[in-house]
């Protein structure tokens, strides 16, 4: 293959060449068909709608940066990395779509069947193309018969248009399967969203290759540009907003159940972004001992406790993740205080230990020993020291999880990065992590005084490292006990 993997085709000639292909129509639809006059009348009257001297996105400066450091990485090969396709929900509908990491981080695009390729100009170097759907053919009807129609869906850019939002050469996604199919020479690609690519890609790449490759884009993420730090504060700030509006509408909850507190959070992410960053828990009473409590349909009760943990994820694709736990009745109990200002001082000797230059490990580490010392002193672990319990892993019984991990554009940011670069790795500055204790008292556990039974919480703030420290970029969410329900109160009037 050349250089180039397509040539050069204007999307004129394009819509020309598929004028003839017929569009699928619906089973059962009421129009059994298209009459010449119709077909023809729908070909003309349109006002010119491409758009001009469009400015380059935001993150474009940063999305070519990244492209490089790929570039530099695997020299000499051709990359593929696609965004994904449409993914059906039931019969005829699909779920809303969202673009793979790896191909948002790389090119800021978020639109369906979208590839970028990075083709190797010699042994150092690569030109990049980005590969998408031209906006639908007018000639041969696509726009409004097709169900993925401009009429139908709504209108996409222009390849040209494209080319000056993103900074990257495009061209019609597709004609390239079947170039890939032809290609020759070292290829890696991102395996798991496009079936179509894997496929003409099948005899070229290797799982063991290819993982490399998506090893390396994780282990990118693990240090977040100016951009990136931009955006998970923009985050963090509009779901104080969202935590806010649930405690305004905790009445409402009551009279209904969890799913008003889903709700309720979920029109603030669409507000203020693109999305819920993952499914909200809103966990009342003993839910709140389940961890990923997203069924979200139990009855919101005085007198116990909410376990929120949820976040907005912003409409370029990064993601806040916070928990707070709240009583409803806005007062703790003693016995709910007790537990949580467990739980807020195992966080501030968590937050504590993030700083640059200390393992990731050490604020997991500095949370569960102050977790495993309040338990013996409860008397919940019989004679036992603090240093057996902790080499036993018997506080586990009620704390369960890991203490937190890596945020960015996946609430589970860098999740396949090499263990020695993530969890056995060293913080720097530009790291941003989730720092998450918690305890969790199931209803059914008979180690525990009757009492505690049913009680969960956990506290959850997304942390920056810093030059000289961290940054809580979520504190505008009230955290000590007192704070949160003088907070509450407020709100409440």
């Amino acid at each position: 293959m050349s250089e180039e993997l397509i040539p050069e085709t204007p999307e004129q000639e394009t819509e020309e060449n598929e004028a003839a292909e017929p569009i699928k129509q619906r089973k059962n639809g009421l129009y059994p068909g298209v009459s010449d006059e119709l077909a023809e009348n729908m070909k003309s009257g349109w006002a010119d709608t491409e758009l001009h001297d469009l400015a380059p996105i935001p993150q474009a400066e940063h999305t070519a940066a990244r492209r490089a450091a790929l570039s530099a990485r695997f020299p000499g090969e051709r990359l593929v990395i696609p965004a994904g396709n449409l993914k059906t929900r039931s019969n005829d509908t699909e779920y809303a779509f969202r673009a793979s990491t790896e191909y948002a981080y790389l090119t800021g695009d978020q639109t369906q069947d979208g590839v970028l390729v990075l083709e190797p100009t010699g042994e150092q170097g690569h030109q990049a193309t980005i590969y998408l759907l031209p906006r639908s053919n007018r000639e041969n009807g696509e726009f409004w018969l097709d169900g993925q129609g401009e009429l139908w869906v709504g209108r996409r850019h222009s390849l040209t248009e494209a080319e000056q939002l993103l900074g990257i050469p495009a061209k019609d996604v597709r004609e390239l399967a079947a170039a890939l199919a032809e290609a020759t020479g070292p290829v890696r690609s991102v395996r798991g969203h496009d079936a179509s690519i894997e496929a003409a890609l099948t005899d070229k790449v290797t799982a063991e290759r290819d993982e490399e490759l998506r090893v390396y884009l994780s282990e990118a993420r693990l240090v977040k540009d100016s951009f990136e730090i931009s955006e998970l504060e923009k985050a963090c700030d509009a779901t104080a907003r969202g935590f806010e509006d649930v405690v305004k509408s905790l009445d409402k909850a009551e009279a209904t159940s969890e799913r008003f507190i889903e709700g309720t959070f979920f029109l603030r992410a669409r507000i203020e972004g693109n999305d819920i960053g993952y499914g909200s828990i809103c966990a009342a009473g003993p839910h709140a001992t389940t961890l990923h409590w997203v069924r979200n349909d139990g009855a919101v009760r005085p007198g116990e406790l909410l376990l929120l943990d949820a976040g907005v994820e912003t409409n370029d694709l990064y993601t806040a993740d916070v928990t707070r736990t709240l009583p409803i009745n806005g007062t703790f109990s003693p016995l709910q205080r007790k537990i949580y200002d467990a739980v807020y001082e195992a966080q501030e000797a968590g937050i504590a230990a993030v700083k640059p230059g200390a393992a990731f490990r050490d604020f997991h580490d500095a949370s569960q020993r102050v977790l495993a010392e309040k338990l013996v002193e409860w008397g919940l672990l019989g004679a036992l020291t603090v240093e057996k319990v902790l080499e036993l892993g018997l506080q586990r019984r009620w704390t369960l999880h890991g203490t937190g991990h890596m945020l960015g554009m996946d609430v589970h940011d860098c999740a396949v990065a090499r263990t020695e670069a993530y969890v056995d790795g060293i913080l720097e500055p530009g790291v941003c992590l989730t720092v998450e204790p918690g305890l969790y008292f199931q209803a059914d556990d008979l180690t525990v005084p009757e009492e505690y039974r049913g009680i969960g919480v956990r506290i959850e703030d997304d942390i920056l490292v810093t030059e000289d420290g961290n940054r809580n970029l979520s504190d505008k969410l009230p955290r000590r006990a007192d704070e949160v329900e003088a907070w509450m109160a407020r709100l409440k009037g």
